[in-house]
């Protein structure tokens, strides 16, 4: 069994608007979470999608498929997100077990609603990656070069950049491991968690690599908003 869960928790303030969640910005004449929403429902491989969103916009997000994705609207729902990103994860893994039945050999393909330019490619070779490996995360290796700061002021170090990478999303996991995973970290880890990836790697577990795209931007900034909209009339 394989689930995507569209992490659309993210707010506004970047954009410039902390009132609207930054997934329901306009990209074109559809709503950026549109756009995902459309590439994962295409790809044909799910037996579930779930849409995370704050949960002051749940019923504007229901809204939002039924009038935009109706032809997929009975195979997606919508539940509130977590306070933090992986708390939104174990929103979606119980979710799944309860909703769907997922077994333990279940997949979970977890992707940020603002990275609407994923590719069908990206999305079997993370399946296939999370079969064989059990977890993986979504790269591109780092084109320049990463400069490290202890204190902010100086610098600390320049890593090798040949063997750094540029994680993006999405990242999947066998969704029972990935469970556990995640409910073996100590408050301390928790906290300094950026990704589910990072807690297994806590553990030791391997992640492996599927190659990203370029184009597989996340549209944070009122900026990046104008190289998808760019993107979109190319």
């Amino acid at each position: 069994m394989q689930f995507a869960a569209i992490l659309a928790g993210g707010s506004g303030v970047r954009m410039g608007n902390p009132s609207k969640p930054k997934q329901f910005f306009y990209l074109g004449d559809r709503p950026i979470l549109v756009h995902t929403l459309e590439k994962f429902c295409a790809a044909g491989c799910f037996d579930g999608i779930l849409v995370l969103t704050p949960s002051t916009w749940i019923q504007q997000t229901k809204d939002i498929v039924k009038k935009f994705c109706p032809q997929y609207a009975d195979s997606i729902a919508v539940i509130a997100g977590g306070a933090e990103r992986n708390d939104t994860i174990m929103n979606a893994i119980a979710y799944f077990e309860s909703k769907c039945n997922a077994d333990d050999d279940a997949i979970i393909v977890t992707h940020d609603a603002v990275r609407p330019f994923v590719s069908l490619r990206i999305i079997e070779d993370n399946i296939a990656a999370a079969l064989k490996y059990g977890a993986c995360d979504t790269v591109v290796p780092a084109t320049d070069t990463i400069v490290e700061s202890q204190n902010g002021e100086v610098i600390s170090s320049i890593p090798n950049r040949s063997i750094l990478y540029q994680g993006q999303t999405p990242q999947s996991f066998n969704m029972r491991d990935l469970k556990e995973t995640l409910q073996s970290l100590s408050a301390e880890e928790s906290a300094i968690l950026t990704d589910a990836c990072k807690a297994f790697v806590l553990r030791g577990k391997d992640v492996a690599l599927v190659r990203g795209d370029v184009a597989n931007i996340k549209i944070t900034y009122p900026q990046d908003l104008r190289v998808a909209e760019s993107m979109l009339g190319a």
